[in-house]
C-alpha cells in the first residue's frame, strides 16, 4: 500500500527470508510472481539469488543516498547488524556530511533486523542472536540513527512512521517471526500500543505506589512477562510498576524533561531489568548494582544457548514466566532484607 500510494518509493532486499520477514508484501499490490522484463513486467519481486547481507547493505545505502527511493534490507538480525554495520556506518558519515555542507535532511536506509531474539531456536544460537541489538543501539551519533524494538505487532507500525518523521541516516527494527498473537492490552491492563512512540513508556502502572520497578526488552521475554509472569504476581498480591523499552533512540530525541517525566531517575536505581538481548543493552535502565546482578538475560549463566523451540531456549536461559517470577521474588526479598524499597514512588 505504501510503496503504491509513494509510486514505487520503497526498494527491497532479502536474503531468504522474503516471506518470513514479511517484506515480500511490498510488492501485494503489484503483478504477482517474479519480474521478468519479456513474460511479467508488471511485477516488482526480482530474484538474483544469493545470501548477501552486506551487499545488499551496501547497494541499498547507495540507492538511499541518491534520495530517489528508501532502501530497505531485510534479513536475520544476527547477519544484518553486523554485516550491514559498515554500509549503514558510511551511510551515516555521508548523509552527515551532506547535512554539513548543503543541509539537506538525511535521507534514511531501513536495515531490518528479523527473526532476533530467543523464538528462533530452532535455528540453534548462530542465528537466535541476543548480540546483533548491541552492534546498532545508541552506537552512532545522536540523530543519525534509530533501533525500534517492538514487543509485538502493534507497535510496529507507530515506532516505524514516528523513526521516519525524525528523518535518521538509519532505521532499524528489530523483529520476531511473524506469527505473533496480538494481546488485548486495554483488558490486561496495559497501555496501548501507540505508546510506544516515546521510546520508553510505562506499559503497567501500579496501582498503589507500587512494590518493584521492572525494564522489560525484547518481544519473547515480554510476551513470557505479559502471559505469565504477571499473572503470578498479581496471584501473589505484588503491584508492579512495568516499563518497556521500545527504542532508546526515540526517547533520546525527547527535551531532558520529558525523559525525566517519562522515567524517573528514582525508578532506574530501584529497577530490575529483563531482556532478550544482552546486558549492556539495559545499562541505562538499570542503574544499581543489585538491580543489574538481578537482571535476567540470555546470557546470565554464561554460555551460549542451545536449539530446540523457542520456550524452550527461553527456560534454558531462564527467562521463560516461571523464572521471571522466581527472579523478581528473589530480588524483592532481597531488598527487604536490605532494608531498602524495590519500588519508587511516583
Amino acid at each position: 500500500m505504501l510503496n503504491v500510494a509513494s509510486g514505487g518509493a520503497l526498494l527491497t532486499a532479502s536474503a531468504d527470508l522474503l516471506g518470513s520477514t514479511s517484506v515480500s508484501m511490498v510488492a501485494a499490490d503489484f503483478a504477482p510472481g517474479y519480474w521478468n522484463a519479456a513474460t511479467n513486467p508488471d511485477a516488482r519481486l526480482l530474484s538474483i539469488g544469493g545470501i548477501c547481507e552486506d551487499a545488499i547493505a551496501g547497494v541499498l545505502s547507495g540507492i538511499s543516498s541518491y534520495g530517489h527511493a528508501l532502501g530497505v534490507g531485510s534479513s536475520y538480525g544476527a547477519f544484518m547488524a553486523p554485516l550491514g554495520h559498515i554500509a549503514a556506518r558510511l551511510h551515516a558519515i555521508g548523509a552527515q556530511a551532506r547535512h554539513a555542507a548543503s543541509g539537506t535532511p538525511y535521507r534514511p536506509l531501513i536495515l531490518i533486523c528479523g527473526h532476533a531474539g530467543l523464538k528462533t531456536g530452532e535455528d540453534g544460537p548462530t542465528h537466535a542472536d541476543p548480540q546483533a541489538l548491541q552492534l546498532l543501539q545508541e552506537n552512532f551519533p545522536r540523530g543519525t540513527a534509530v533501533t525500534l524494538t517492538p514487543w509485538e505487532p502493534q507497535e510496529i507500525w507507530p515506532l516505524l512512521a514516528t523513526a521516519l518523521v525524525r528523518r535518521p541516516a538509519l532505521i532499524a527494527p528489530f523483529v520476531t517471526r511473524p506469527e505473533e498473537t496480538v494481546l488485548d492490552r486495554v483488558a490486561l491492563g496495559l497501555a496501548g500500543p501507540e505508546e510506544a512512540v516515546t521510546g520508553l513508556y510505562c506499559l503497567r502502572r501500579p496501582r498503589g505506589a507500587g512494590d518493584v520497578t521492572i525494564v522489560l526488552q525484547e518481544s519473547a521475554v515480554t510476551y513470557a512477562f505479559v502471559s505469565e509472569a504477571l499473572p503470578l504476581l498479581e496471584r501473589d498480591g505484588i503491584d508492579c510498576r512495568v516499563y518497556y523499552v521500545a527504542s532508546a533512540e526515540l526517547y533520546d530525541s525527547l527535551p531532558r524533561e520529558r525523559q525525566r517525566a517519562l522515567f524517573p531517575e528514582e525508578h532506574a536505581l530501584a529497577a530490575i531489568g529483563i531482556t532478550g538481548f544482552t546486558l549492556p543493552t539495559l545499562y541505562r535502565w538499570v542503574r544499581s548494582d543489585a538491580g543489574r546482578e538481578a537482571t535476567l538475560h540470555p546470557y546470565r549463566h554464561g554460555h551460549y544457548l542451545g536449539s530446540g523451540q523457542g520456550e524452550v531456549v527461553l527456560a534454558e536461559a531462564g527467562l521463560d514466566g516461571a523464572s521471571q517470577f522466581a527472579a523478581i521474588r528473589k530480588f524483592l526479598d532481597g531488598a527487604a532484607r536490605g532494608g531498602r524499597r524495590s519500588g519508587a514512588a511516583g
